[in-house]
């Protein structure tokens, strides 16, 4: 080798830090670090303290920035736009893949095995294997209706033209009657239309379906209907052409429109839809309009009748999509095959995938919109699990949540896996189990929000464990098994739940006390008391899920927050509240209180800018003149839930009601956020502290938390305890689902399910207190406590 040669070898291995320098999104302080590449680096801290903001918000960001650029800006147009991280400078980046807990999908066509591709490679086994055999991969989708065509075609043969008769079939496998969906809707015409009433009065009871707007209009105009005659006295023509009418060109008050009959208007804009995805109005009329059940004709598989007739070893491939993922391995590990040895070798690799990540209890027909948070990041993992690339940097945001300690363990055996394999692995987390196995940690503070955006230790393990910061000081918390536990004051009954895995379970739950309900992933928690106690009368269930709202929404405007504060401004300045409203009369009028000025550049991504009349701050200059202790609104959008609390307690800003949410939002752990934050840049855990905070000023006598841990900081566990005593201690029956060693060992009663996931599990296995589950030590929640407390 030359001496060039050397000298070049040498200068490219020198590139083995992602060096960031002076990194300032979000709350971050002009961040300077070196991270090194082919490691597995954790970055740890209080929520809040910009760890999301280092990784994602800058890393990842400017990673997926760049790669988009390569392409063309057409292309660009359909890719997810990333703007420029706040950043001095950035070197050393490879290429990002992004495994975060946004859920997956809303479609309701979308199943676990449809986004992870095992779905594609089970068509392909069938439709070379199967008998009797129906041809192309089409046939066995349920996505892919059958058609056939008849016609003349004209061919072209030299200078002669000549017209014949042709035939065109495609054969699909979606079942014809509820196309696709697996389910059929039954329609309450009740809950559609008052038939006393006539379309002059108003008659419809569907959300937007009123005689003003465009809806009642067509309907008035279309000239099908007497407009004073009662719907309980249209003929029998009026009620096909108000309910089932195919949609019909017509024109009303001299526009083009459509006409369609008000069921497959509904079935089009409402019922096809994921409920979880609808507005609350939307869905609560859904719900009581709307009876959905397994479609009759393919039994809610989806699959059209010759599609179910078509089976490998008497099985369909509906049948296979319904069995649990570990036994479709095994059933698949016995094909013995040689003509397709290489479709069954995928499966295989991709099913054992699916074990190996704790994700053996679901089934390839589980609609992925039912994932939790944690089970859609474990979803997006598996395609990476056995990539043959190197030299990318894997991102993962708090990859054990939802995980039972004994889960914990695996998971911390893929991220060393794929960090083996030469990949840089950077995880946000909070767990120490996962921290301890790093090879370099970034512990960031030293706490949240405007008090945060620091990096406050960067090393290895040993040298966090002594550092004096808030990660290195509680790194060792470990809660003690209460002395004495509260007493029932009664029970809720649970008598026969069968919901998904569970086997008939009995069980009486205690009210009055802190009850845990624990058991691995997939063990049947949150099918047992979502399914038999989150619909009872007075039960409130706070969950993680997205809040519904615009880009507009925050935590003022959630929780409602803003109202007193309004009228507080407007009493202290003698003016009307409208004024103090980025909605209403005092916004900004060139970004319609806003803050941002949004540009539409047709196919290329849209731009949002600050505006420049208001600054970003979303109100008139007239209005940020009226102040209350020098502070305008704008001020005060600005706030952290901590600032305003102090700010609203006392002298002219004296707001009680005000005050009295911003306690709750603070006892929750939210001191940090900002009171305009958009909503949509909070993470599971937040939301779901945010909806708590709401819902303990209800009246309901019963919440059900679902791993309130979620997003929490070693420290800020102890905060959580305090909480959910003061819910206990002030009348609340407090029903926690959590896997975190802290709140079993805080717990009066703990429930465990098991002993395993999925068809393993489904069963209580432990009911009693925590003492008493560590003294037991037969499931592997027990014995997974005793080592925390050190008994």
């Amino acid at each position: 080798m030359s001496a060039a040669e050397q000298k070049s070898t040498a200068k490219a291995d020198s590139h083995d830090l992602i060096r960031v320098r002076g990194a300032r999104e979000n709350n971050l302080k002009n961040v300077s670090v070196e991270l090194p590449k082919r490691r597995l680096t954790v970055f740890t801290g209080v929520s809040g303290s910009g760890k999301s903001s280092l990784v994602f918000g800058t890393i990842a960001a400017e990673s997926q920035r760049m790669i988009n650029e390569t392409y063309s800006a057409f292309v660009q147009g359909f890719m997810p736009t990333v703007d420029r991280p706040e950043v001095d400078s950035m070197d050393g980046l490879t290429t990002a893949i992004i495994v975060d807990q946004e859920r997956i999908g809303a479609n309701v066509r979308s199943t676990v095995g449809t986004v992870t591709d095992a779905n594609a490679l089970l068509r392909l086994l069938f439709s070379r294997i199967a008998e009797p055999n129906l041809g192309s991969t089409t046939a066995y989708s349920f996505n892919t209706p059958s058609v056939s065509a008849q016609g003349g075609i004209t061919i072209e043969r030299g200078n002669k033209t000549k017209r014949e008769v042709a035939t065109f079939n495609q054969v699909g496998g979606m079942c014809p009657r509820c196309e696709g969906i697996g389910k059929v809707s039954d329609i309450d015409l009740d809950e559609l239309y008052d038939s006393s009433k006539s379309l002059d009065e108003n008659p419809f009871k569907v959300p937007g379906y009123s005689m003003d707007g465009w809806y009642g209009r067509i309907f008035k105009g279309s000239g099908y209907f007497d407009p004073a005659k009662p719907i309980a006295k249209y003929t029998k023509k009026e009620m096909h052409d108000l309910l089932y009418r195919e949609p019909t060109r017509i024109k009303v008050e001299g526009i083009n429109v459509t006409f369609e009959g008000l069921v497959p208007k509904l079935q089009k804009s409402m019922l096809s839809k994921d409920p979880e995805q609808m507005q609350a109005h939307v869905r609560a009329f859904v719900q009581r309009a709307v009876t959905f059940q397994d479609c009759p004709d393919c039994g809610g598989t989806r699959l059209a009748e010759h599609t179910r007739n078509s089976k490998i070893h008497g099985k369909s491939i509906g049948d296979v999509c319904a069995m649990q993922i570990t036994d479709l391995a095994a059933w698949i590990a016995d094909l013995d095959e040689p003509s397709v040895a290489p479709i069954v070798a995928g499966l295989r690799e991709h099913l054992d995938a699916f074990v190996q990540i704790g994700l053996g209890y679901l089934s390839l027909n589980r609609p992925s919109s039912t994932l939790s948070g944690g089970e859609a990041q474990r979803t997006k993992m598996i395609r990476h699990l056995g990539s043959s690339l190197t030299d990318v940097t894997y991102v993962f945001d708090e990859p054990t949540i939802g995980l039972h300690p004994h889960d914990i363990q695996n998971m911390n055996q893929l991220l060393l896996d794929l960090r083996d394999k030469g990949n840089t692995v950077l995880v946000v987390e909070h767990k120490p189990e996962t921290i301890a196995i790093a090879d370099h940690v970034v512990d960031l503070g030293p706490k949240a929000g405007s008090a945060g955006g620091e990096i406050v230790y960067e090393g290895d393990l040993a040298g966090l464990k002594a550092a004096d910061t808030l990660t290195g000081r509680h790194f060792g918390d470990r809660v003690r098994l209460k002395d004495e536990v509260r007493t029932p004051t009664g029970v809720i009954e649970v008598r026969g739940a069968d919901d998904n895995n569970l086997r008939d379970v009995d069980v009486d739950l205690p009210t009055g006390v802190l009850l845990v309900v624990t058991g691995v992933a997939g063990s049947g928690k949150s099918s047992l008391i979502h399914g038999s106690v989150a619909g009872r009368d007075g039960v409130v269930a706070i969950d993680q899920g997205a809040i519904k709202g615009s880009r507009r929404s925050n935590p003022a405007t959630y929780t409602d927050l803003l109202d007193p504060i309004r009228k507080t401004f407007a009493k202290v300045n003698g003016v009307k509240p409208a004024l103090f409203s980025p909605n209403s009369e005092g916004a900004c009028q060139a970004c319609n209180g806003a803050g941002l000025i949004f540009t539409e550049l047709g196919f290329m991504e849209t731009v949002s800018t600050t505006c420049e009349v208001c600054g970003g701050r979303r109100f008139q200059p007239e209005v940020l003149e009226h102040t209350i202790d020098g502070r305008s609104i704008a001020d005060v959008f600005e706030m952290s839930v901590d600032e305003a609390e102090q700010f609203f307690s006392q002298g002219e800003a004296k707001t009680p009601a005000a005050h009295k949410i911003l306690v709750r939002l603070k006892d929750v752990g939210l001191g940090y956020l900002t009171l305009g934050q958009p909503l949509s840049t909070l993470s599971g855990g937040e939301r779901q502290r945010v909806k708590l905070a709401v819902h303990m000023g209800s009246d309901g006598g019963t919440y059900i938390l679902d791993e309130p841990t979620t997003g929490l900081h070693l420290a800020d566990v102890e905060q959580l305890l305090g909480l959910l005593d003061r819910l206990v201690d002030g009348g609340k029956n407090v029903i926690v689902i959590e896997h975190h060693q802290a709140v079993m060992a805080h717990a009066d009663w703990i429930v465990d399910l098991g002993p395993g996931a999925g068809h393993d599990g489904g069963r209580v296995v432990f009911e009693g207190t925590p003492a008493e589950l560590v003294a037991d030590g037969s499931t592997l929640t027990g014995r997974h406590l005793k080592d925390y407390v050190g008994a």
